[in-house]
């Protein structure tokens, strides 16, 4: 299942190298770098992570930080076997490519092909658009209230499972858009099915795990009787406290996110594929490759791997997030290294993906910077507020209010910014971006805003002051028509609540109760985050609120008291 950023709230395209690379961060010096920032990261009583480190091809850090199951005090180790989630995507994707490599198929093979019972236009779908997420076909995991425990805990059938989501209508013409997509992960899984005669699964064993050794990635469908299983936790309750995870049976993340394994057994996979073992030149090149839309447009994903870079290095990988289990992986092609870092928690002290893209810049010797939050005085920091033009169209506004720093992009929502010490800023411990203000030759001030900690910074210039802002009041009256509980299976249980002195507050989970801005009597901001929440009235009724962050929407349904 797909990794999403959470309401806190919540991989690029090289030639495989057969060329060993010159040493990287000494081991030792590595070691004591990724265990200081476990520590940071993860608490040693709470759910914790597994991680690995190899450099052509070999080990060269391992270690787990937390506990693997609260009951028994099992700690996490390299040998911790967790639930992979949307990682299995590449080894579905990688039996597919073999199968294309042996001309059993063709990646422009219609659906119809294998499964000709297929209804409507989703049997035109060819398996490259289920493999790049340009099908069009309904995710499942996003059907309003399907992902709740009545499903998610049955042991359906490829064939059920199918039918749970092939008669939804079309999301747009297969090819012409990019969308993620758990449902084309489980028709991968069945074209799997079709073509070898066995379970999706126990191809991937047989083609991959058994030939390379890999003796713990296999489907979690047998977790209750796998040494060294982690057990998946959430944070539920008003205590903010880790409880077991929603059930899930395997057969419900299917090939989109079923597989289970250590961080050592996926290390030696990603070994075998990067360098030549898995695929041919070829496939393996096609499946690291961005996919271009009809209009042009690049999207940073290919075949089961997505796009990205780590401190301008190039990267690929993959992270996942499926009850009580986060998960991420990269693979750095210009220096051989690969990273994965496993959690055991859905909703983690911090996320893989941060302490992994740290700890693949650490072994590559540059580092992503680190910032404390400093006292500053504020009117030293009145000279660099205001309205900064980051292009022809698009602005970022810099601002102060109750004694506390914030940016927002236009379009966007207000992020908190925390001072770091000589006109540096930076988004807090779970964020890698950070920004500098300086003035140019002839005193104009340029914010360089270093995204997800990139090393070119985007310029903004400074353009004006802030522009007057109306004090929006709504009306206790309204603001107590929005009061309760909203829920959606893709975000969990959302409370909105009074809050003391006025106004009204946003809980998601067990994370902190966030303070609503008005925007207009329907539309808040959530102050510190870069969302929105938007209420749906009919006849004085709320029947929809809406979170709208980073250019997705997520709607959730109010729960009634019978709920």
């Amino acid at each position: 299942m797909v990794s999403r950023a959470p309401l806190v709230l919540a991989a690029a395209l090289a030639s495989v190298s057969f060329i060993p690379h010159a040493a990287l961060a000494a081991p030792d010096t590595l070691a004591a770098d990724v265990e200081a920032l476990l520590d940071k990261s993860y608490a040693e009583d709470g759910p914790g992570a597994a991680v690995v480190v190899t450099e052509n091809g070999e080990v060269i850090y391992s270690g787990g930080q937390g506990v693997a199951n609260l009951e028994t005090g099992a700690q996490v180790t390299p040998d911790t076997v967790f639930r992979f989630a949307s990682i299995t995507k590449q080894f579905a994707a990688a039996v597919i490519l073999q199968l294309a490599d042996e001309g059993e198929l063709s990646l422009d093979d219609p659906l119809s092909k294998f499964l000709p019972d297929y209804p409507g236009a989703g049997k035109e779908v060819t398996v490259r658009h289920l493999l790049n997420h340009t099908s069009g076909i309904q995710s499942y995991t996003g059907i309003p209230g399907w992902m709740g425990e009545v499903n998610t805990q049955k042991a359906f059938t490829t064939a059920e499972l199918i039918a749970e989501f092939s008669d939804q209508p079309m999301e747009f013409q297969p090819g012409s858009n990019f969308n993620y997509n758990n449902s084309g992960y489980v028709l991968i899984g069945a074209i799997i099915e079709a073509v070898t005669g066995k379970t999706w699964d126990q191809a991937i064993v047989d083609r991959i795990s058994a030939p390379l050794g890999l003796t713990t990635i296999a489907s979690f469908e047998d977790e209750a009787s796998v040494p060294n299983m982690a057990i998946g936790y959430s944070v539920r309750g008003e205590d903010g406290a880790f409880r077991l995870s929603q059930k899930v049976h395997a057969q419900v993340p299917h090939a989109a996110g079923a597989l289970r394994g250590n961080v050592l057994d996926m290390a030696s996979w990603a070994n075998a594929l990067h360098s030549g073992k898995v695929l041919s030149q070829t496939s393996y090149t096609a499946m690291n490759s961005p996919t271009v839309l009809p209009d042009g447009t690049d999207i940073d994903y290919g075949y089961g791997m997505g796009q990205s870079d780590v401190r301008g290095a190039k990267a690929f990988g993959h992270s996942g997030g499926v009850f009580g289990f986060s998960t991420d992986s990269v693979y750095l092609p210009e220096h051989d290294v690969f990273v994965a870092v496993f959690a055991n928690s859905d909703a983690p002290q911090t996320s893989p993906g941060m302490v992994m893209n740290r700890i693949a810049a650490m072994a590559i010797e540059n580092p992503y910077p680190e910032f404390s939050q400093v006292e500053v005085d504020m009117a030293a920091v009145e000279p660099l507020l205001g309205v900064y033009q980051i292009n022809g169209e698009d602005t970022r506004q810099f601002f102060a209010r109750d004694g506390k720093f914030y940016t927002l992009r236009s379009g966007g929502s207000e992020s908190e910014v925390f001072p770091a010490g000589g006109n540096r800023f930076f988004y807090g411990p779970n964020s890698l971006t950070w920004m500098q203000i300086e003035a140019e030759e002839g005193g104009q001030l340029v914010m360089q805003m270093h995204q997800n900690g990139a090393e070119k910074a985007e310029l903004a210039k400074y353009v004006g002051p802030m522009p007057e802002i109306a004090d929006i009041t709504v009306s206790e009256t309204v603001l107590a028509r929005y009061v309760g509980t909203y829920e959606s299976p893709a975000v969990g249980k959302l409370v909105i609540a009074p809050r003391e002195g006025g106004g009204i507050t946003g809980k998601l989970g067990g994370q902190p109760a966030l303070v609503l801005r008005p925007e207009s009597e329907t539309e808040f901001n959530v102050q510190g985050v870069s969302a929105k929440i938007v209420f749906t009235v009919d006849n004085d009724i709320v029947t929809k609120l809406t979170i709208e962050q980073g250019g997705q929407s997520i709607d959730l349904t109010p729960m009634t008291e019978t709920d």
